[in-house]
């Protein structure tokens, strides 16, 4: 079965674990609202990618571990769109969250899919039990606090913030959960696998500071300009258009050079370049590819 395939299986059977006569039939609708149809699941096709380098002898495991991160990415995107943040009213070319079901229910959607990824995690695990705690101990920081996703959230309403640690909890830290859970997941070594999430976390979140400011909001499918209107720091900002496109071709031949030594690296060189491709704006595509 291909990664795409898995990926939506994996996270169709989750949601069907929320569902059940006692579940709000809206806050369903709201969950499944924010996971499907399909956005490019970046992050949980780089986990399984990782987990297939590293010899995935757990299928289900990395299967888990992939929807879990794709889970709290959507829940991410839920709270980003609501009021108190960027007030979107687009997410993946569709109505937010908080726009089709409101403000209270969205947040509730965002906590429910949080919790929904841990359950998913320890009911996939029971084949290697062993490799739970490492998993929930990774993913589990990569959105919490210090060093997570809330953290680099938090640091949009701080002063003196450097964009490079922004980016890299913000982004960049569930970039670094998919390819460390990726191994763990596969009884593999996680820690040689951290410079490569770190460095690909920031080449994503570069990429996403050029769109906002020369993508177009129907290609992407959310409002672009959010980073000037809300204030937020940006690699554009700090280094103009032509410096975070230099800075962007840097980061992809750092990200295929921390690939480590293993049977699957080809196949994780070429995921790279693909993604680099596809996430730079068509008016500004050069060489990143």
């Amino acid at each position: 079965m291909d990664a795409t395939s898995r990926i939506e299986r994996a996270l169709d059977q989750a949601m069907s674990c929320a569902d059940g006569p006692s579940a709000p039939p809206r806050l369903l609708e709201a969950m499944r609202h924010a996971v499907f149809p399909k956005g490019a699941r970046v992050r949980p096709r780089l986990c399984l990618s990782v987990a297939e380098a590293c010899g995935d002898d757990e299928p289900g495991i990395a299967d888990g571990a992939a929807a879990a991160i794709e889970l709290l990415h959507c829940a991410s995107l839920v709270h980003d769109d609501l009021p108190c943040f960027d007030d979107a009213d687009t997410r993946r070319g569709k109505p937010s969250v908080q726009r089709a079901y409101g403000a209270p229910m969205a947040l509730l959607a965002g906590d429910a899919l949080i919790v929904l990824a841990f359950e998913t995690l320890a009911r996939t695990a029971v084949p290697a039990p062993a490799r739970l705690a490492p998993l929930v101990l990774t993913i589990g920081r990569s959105v919490g606090t210090p060093a997570g996703l809330c953290a680099g959230q938090a640091w949009e309403g701080e002063k003196g913030v450097v964009v490079a640690d922004y980016q890299r909890l913000k982004t960049g830290s569930l970039f670094v959960a998919a390819t460390v859970a990726g191994a763990a997941a596969a009884g593999a070594d996680p820690a040689p696998w951290r410079a490569l999430g770190e460095t690909l976390g920031e080449a994503y979140q570069v990429a996403d500071d050029l769109r906002d400011v020369a993508g177009d909001a129907e290609e992407l499918g959310k409002p672009v300009g959010q980073d000037a209107l809300h204030g937020r720091p940006s690699s554009v900002t700090e280094l103009g258009v032509d410096g975070a496109m230099d800075h962007l071709e840097d980061l992809v031949v750092g990200a295929i050079a921390a690939i480590p030594d293993c049977p699957g690296a080809g196949m994780l060189e070429t995921l790279i370049r693909s993604e680099a491709k596809r996430l730079v704006p068509k008016s500004l595509a050069r060489s990143a590819a």
